[in-house]
C-alpha cells in the first residue's frame, strides 16, 4: 500500500490551519486561529489515554505504580475539572476504550472490562477479557481498539530496539529469525466478548511493528490504523554506517492503513523519509543503502520525522470544527529523546488532512508548544501530548503526562 507523499520533514509542516493569520498562543500551547485552548484539569500527573462519555465525564488512565482510571468532571460549568476526581483501581494502565457503558482497561499484562453506572463509575468488579501478557520493562504499554464487530485488538511492543544479539550493544547483530515477533511487535485480534483469555487466544492480524502505542480502527473504511515509534540509535550502534545527523533524521516515524497480515518491517527494515524507501538494517547487512526486497513490507501511507513518538490517533467525525478537519487523523506525538547533539523534536498534535482512508494533503501542526528555546531533552518541553479524545460537543480533548495537564480544544471562529 503506497501514496505518492510519503515524506515530511520539521520545517515542512504548515503551522497554522489556513492563511487566516498567525497561530494562537494560550498558556504553553498554540492552535491555529479560530480555535482557543484553555485548560480542563491540571495536576494529573502521568496521563495517558482517554474517553469521553455523552454526558461529558472524562475517564483518564494513569501510568504510575496506583494510577488506575481517573474521573474528570465539571458539574459547575466553570469549564474545568472539579477538584473531587474518583479513581478506578490502583495499577498503572494506558489503553482505554468505550462502548456504550462497557469501559475497557489495558494494563501492562490484561486488558479489563468494565460495567460504567449513570455516575460513569464501575457497577461491580472488572473481569479479565486477556491477561498473561509478560511484565516488560521496555515498551510493555498496551494500546486498545474496537472494531465494532466484536473485535478487541491489542498492541503488543517488542521489548528491545533493533532484536539485536545484545540489545543497544555497538555492533551486535540481529537476531535472524527475531524470535521476539513470535509474541511481540505487532497487534493481535481478541473477542472483546469473551472473558478468560490469554495471548496464545489472539490472531496476529500486524506484524512487524516495534512499538504501535497509536492504533485506532476507522469505522468508515472498516480497518485499523497505526503510527508506530521506529528503532533509535543508529550512529550509537554503528558508528562507522551512520553520522550524528543520519542517527537524528532516521528512521521515519510510519503512518500506516493496516489490513490483515500487514508487515511493518521491523526489525529487519526501516523507512528512510528522505529516499522514501525502505532500507535494510545495519543488524541484517544493510549499509544505509541497501533497500529492501520490493513488496515484502508494507510502504507507509503517511512517513514523519524520526523520533517523534506517535503516541494516539483519533479519526475527527464531530461537526464543531471546520471541514478541513473531518475525516482526517488527529495524532498525538509524544517527542524525542535521542536527536542529541541536535535540538529534539515532536512534541505536537499534527492533523492529517485524509479522504477515504487516504491522505489527501500536507500535515498541519494544530496544537504545539509555546517553546521559545530548542529543546535539548523532553523535560525542557512545556508540552508533551499523550492522548487524545472527542467531548459530545465535539471539542477535542488533549493529555499532557509531563505537566499534568488537560488541554480542551474548542472551535470558536473567531
Amino acid at each position: 500500500m503506497t501514496t505518492g507523499r510519503l515524506m515530511i520533514t520539521t520545517a515542512a509542516i504548515a503551522l497554522s490551519a489556513c492563511a487566516a493569520g498567525p497561530a494562537r498562543a494560550a498558556e504553553g500551547l498554540r492552535v491555529p486561529v479560530g480555535f482557543t485552548a484553555t485548560l480542563f484539569a491540571e495536576g494529573v500527573d502521568n496521563a495517558r489515554h482517554m474517553v469521553v462519555r455523552p454526558n461529558g465525564d472524562l475517564l483518564l488512565t494513569i501510568n504510575d505504580g496506583e494510577g488506575g482510571v481517573m474521573l474528570l468532571r465539571d458539574t459547575d460549568g466553570d469549564g474545568k475539572a472539579d477538584a473531587e476526581r474518583p479513581k478506578i483501581g490502583n495499577w498503572a494502565a494506558t489503553g482505554i476504550l468505550l462502548d456504550g457503558d462497557i469501559l475497557y482497561v489495558a494494563q501492562d499484562t490484561k486488558v479489563l472490562r468494565y460495567t460504567l453506572g449513570a455516575d460513569s463509575l464501575p457497577t461491580g468488579d472488572p473481569v479479565e477479557i486477556v491477561a498473561g501478557f509478560p511484565q516488560e520493562s521496555q515498551h510493555g504499554t498496551k494500546s486498545i481498539a474496537l472494531d465494532g464487530k466484536g473485535g478487541l485488538y491489542v498492541a503488543v511492543g517488542a521489548p528491545a530496539n533493533a532484536c539485536q544479539v545484545e540489545d543497544r550493544t555497538p555492533g551486535s547483530p540481529g537476531k535472524d529469525p527475531c524470535p521476539l515477533l513470535e509474541t511481540y511487535g505487532g497487534v493481535w485480534r481478541f473477542d472483546a466478548a469473551k472473558t478468560g483469555q490469554t495471548p496464545a487466544d489472539g490472531t496476529r492480524v500486524v506484524t512487524g511493528a516495534r512499538n504501535l502505542v497509536a492504533i485506532t480502527w476507522n469505522q468508515d473504511q472498516a480497518m485499523l490504523y497505526g503510527a508506530g515509534h521506529g528503532r533509535d540509535q543508529l550512529h550509537e550502534l554503528w558508528p562507522k554506517l551512520y553520522t550524528e545527523k543520519q542517527s537524528a533524521e532516521l528512521p521515519a516515524e510510519e503512518f500506516h492503513a493496516f489490513p490483515e497480515g500487514a508487515n511493518m518491517g521491523w526489525p529487519y527494515t526501516y523507512w528512510d523519509p528522505q529516499a522514501r524507501v525502505r532500507r535494510i538494517g545495519p543488524e541484517y547487512g544493510g549499509d544505509g543503502k541497501k533497500t529492501a526486497e520490493p513488496g515484502k513490507y508494507q510502504d507507509p501511507l503517511w512517513a514523519f520525522p524520526a523520533h517523534w513518538a506517535p503516541n494516539d490517533i483519533l479519526f475527527y467525525k464531530a461537526a464543531q470544527f471546520p471541514a478541513l478537519y473531518r475525516g482526517g487523523a488527529f495524532i498525538a506525538f509524544h517527542g524525542s529523546w535521542n536527536r542529541m547533539p541536535f535540538p529534539q523534536q515532536g512534541y505536537r498534535i499534527v492533523y492529517l488532512p485524509m479522504s477515504g482512508g487516504r491522505v489527501t494533503g500536507q500535515p498541519i501542526n494544530f496544537a504545539i508548544s509555546t517553546d521559545t528555546k530548542p529543546v535539548m531533552s523532553p523535560g525542557e518541553t512545556q508540552f508533551r501530548p499523550n492522548g487524545l479524545a472527542v467531548g459530545p460537543d465535539g471539542s477535542l480533548y488533549i493529555s499532557d503526562d509531563l505537566k499534568g495537564r488537560i488541554w480542551k480544544v474548542t472551535y470558536t471562529g473567531h
